[in-house]
């Protein structure tokens, strides 16, 4: 019934150590042998995600950067593209410089950023990627950014969200991967809107589609997906959503997920 499988990675396919167990890894080898598409769809950039496909072999288009990027791992072809509209990144960044926030840029598959700190040392550190400090970080706002990033307190940014999506209400698409990182995208730029066009580009219905995942961002592609999975550790506004909820990204949930409803193995779930 299934023929497409998107995968978040932090805190859904990858643990709390970053890593994915051996029994995963197989699960998602034996539904690509039955004929089944095997994707990740995360808010990480191509590269950092291209690293973690390697482990598995998968060799299919990935869903990156929130939804803002669709690009194939084969040979790097782009399929979909999204950037922040140039009127919005302005608005962000001098609201950022008027606010003193730290704000990261992507362009060009590069994490920019004004100043070296803790912030952007820690986030390069989960990502495994390198970062760019630029002098001209005011001039580069004003070339296509596939995201913009926030990162700070959770409170206060979900004070930031609350004003900046009323400023800027129909223009951006304002999510959260992780309750301290604010996250900046085109309005088409959501794993929903990317998993719908990657559902096409493989000739599949959205009811052939399994979404699995655990966080604000995740929230479009579960609603669009046939099956739309939150795992054990999601955040509680997921759960209520989601179809099924799965065990915990420590616990094996993914690997839970396939066995369940594409290797009909009827795992016993929680």
């Amino acid at each position: 019934m299934y023929k497409l499988i998107a995968i978040d990675l932090d805190d859904t396919l990858l643990d709390d150590n970053l890593h994915i167990s051996p029994g995963t890894i197989e699960a998602i080898k034996s539904a690509i042998s039955q004929g089944v598409k095997v994707t990740f769809a995360t808010g990480r950039s191509f590269v950092s995600a291209q690293k973690i496909a390697a482990k598995i072999g998968l060799n299919v288009p990935i869903i990156t950067y929130q939804g803002s990027l669709i690009k194939n791992l084969i040979d790097g072809r782009v399929i979909y593209e999204r950037s922040v509209p140039s009127s919005a990144a302005s608005y962000i960044y001098e609201y950022c410089e008027k606010h003193g926030l730290h704000l990261q840029l992507y362009f060009e598959e590069t994490l920019y950023v004004k100043e070296d700190n803790e912030k952007v040392r820690e986030y390069a550190r989960l990502s495994n990627i390198t970062y760019q400090v630029t002098e001209n970080f005011n001039e580069l706002v004003q070339k296509p950014q596939t995201k913009m990033l926030i990162i700070d307190e959770p409170e206060l940014l979900d004070r930031v969200a609350v004003e900046l999506r009323e400023v800027l209400k129909g223009q951006l698409h304002i999510t959260k991967s992780k309750a301290h990182f604010l996250e900046f995208l085109h309005l088409e730029g959501n794993k929903g809107a990317a998993l719908s066009f990657l559902a096409d580009h493989f000739g599949c219905t959205m009811d052939q589609v399994i979404a699995i995942g655990d966080s604000w961002n995740d929230r479009e592609m579960l609603e669009v997906a046939g099956l739309g999975v939150a795992m054990g550790n999601a955040i509680q506004e997921l759960k209520e959503i989601a179809d099924y909820v799965t065990l915990s990204n420590n616990e094996e949930g993914v690997k839970h997920v396939i066995e369940k409803f594409v290797l009909n193995k009827h795992a016993n779930l929680s």
